[in-house]
C-alpha cells in the first residue's frame, strides 16, 4: 500500500514534534501550558497544528488508495501535503511568515485535492445500491 508510506511519514513528523515539546518542557521545567516561554509555545503549536492535519490527510490517502486512485495521485497529494507540513514547521520554528504561509497553502491544496479525488474515485454505485 502506497498510503502506508505517508502514514509512517506522518507518524515520524508527530514523533519529532512531540519530542521537541518534551525536550523544551524539561529544559524550561514546565509541566502544563507553555510557562510563558515563546519557544515552548511555538513548539506546542507546531505539534498541535500537525495533530490537527496529519490524521485527516492519512485517512484521506488510505481512502483514496482503497477507492482505486492512481498511484501517482497518491504520491502527488502525499508529497505536496508533507512538503507543506515541512515548510510550515520551518516557518514557525524560524518565524519566517512566507514559509509558514506557503506551507499552509501546500497543506490545504493537498487536502482539497485528496477530498476531490476521493469524491471522484468513490464507488458511487455501491453507495446507492439498495440491498
Amino acid at each position: 500500500m502506497v498510503s502506508a508510506l505517508y502514514v509512517v511519514l506522518g507518524a515520524l513528523f508527530l514523533l519529532k514534534f512531540t519530542a521537541d515539546v518534551v525536550k523544551l518542557r524539561r529544559q524550561f521545567r514546565v509541566a502544563h501550558g507553555d510557562g510563558g516561554f515563546d519557544e515552548l509555545r511555538t513548539a506546542i503549536r507546531i505539534h498541535g497544528n500537525a495533530t490537527e492535519n496529519i490524521p485527516v490527510a492519512a485517512l484521506l490517502l488510505v481512502m483514496m488508495e482503497m477507492n482505486g486512485a492512481e498511484v501517482w495521485m497518491l504520491h502527488l497529494t502525499g508529497l505536496a501535503f508533507f512538503l507543506g507540513r515541512a515548510m510550515h514547521f520551518y516557518g514557525m520554528r524560524h518565524s519566517i511568515i512566507i514559509w509558514r504561509r506557503n506551507g499552509m497553502i501546500f497543506t490545504l491544496l493537498a487536502l482539497v485535492g485528496m477530498v476531490v479525488l476521493n469524491l471522484i474515485y468513490l464507488p458511487w454505485d455501491l453507495i446507492f445500491t439498495l440491498h
